[in-house]
């Protein structure tokens, strides 16, 4: 029972570890710290944001294979619907399906904001996605929701093993706030 309580820790000890390194090296986004070697960096970032743009495709597209290249076998994720915790590939695949089935046609997908630091075999990218479409019964859905998600390079390829994505709450209501743009300046 330790042992599993030191591994449940483990990941987000890690990955705020590196974000910390990331920030305290000077890592401004897109950019690696300077004291790094700036092509295996920038390298690093365009694999990623590559395999990022085939999520998106396949993301539109309704291709749960597709989707689920990007992840490692033991991903972790913290989504916006219940249960608190997503562990594993599998288990994360069920989640997209369930919300791949909400939508009739393609989902559009949108980028802003976004940041990739890489350190090593690790990199975090954050960012803000807008994920709009026509539901099943017909109506238009469109906001944006805050991602943060956790790399490792894995025999040359990089893979999501973490995700968390969320959206502000309203904390005198409870309720989530679907409605928030990014502001000019952000």
């Amino acid at each position: 029972m330790q042992t599993n309580r030191l591994a449940s820790t483990a990941l987000p000890l890690t990955c705020a570890s590196l974000l910390a390194v990331l920030v305290s090296a000077g890592c401004s986004p897109n950019q690696p710290p300077s004291d790094q070697g700036a092509k295996t960096a920038s390298s690093d970032t365009a694999s990623i944001n590559a395999e990022l743009a085939a999520w998106s495709k396949a993301f539109s597209a309704h291709d749960v294979d597709g989707i689920m290249a990007l992840y490692s076998p033991d991903v972790r994720s913290f989504d916006m619907v219940p249960p608190l915790q997503i562990v594993g590939r599998d288990a994360y695949r069920k989640d997209y399906e369930g919300f791949l089935s909400l939508y009739k046609g393609p989902i559009e997908v949108e980028f802003r904001d976004v940041q990739t630091a890489v350190s090593g075999d690790l990199a975090v990218y954050m960012g803000l996605e807008r994920l709009g479409g026509t539901l099943a019964n017909g109506q238009k859905s469109a906001g944006w929701v805050r991602v943060t998600s956790v790399f490792r390079k894995v025999g040359g390829k990089w893979v999501d093993i973490h995700d968390h994505v969320s959206v502000p709450a309203d904390m005198t209501t409870g309720k989530a706030a679907f409605d928030l743009e990014p502001s000019a300046s952000q």
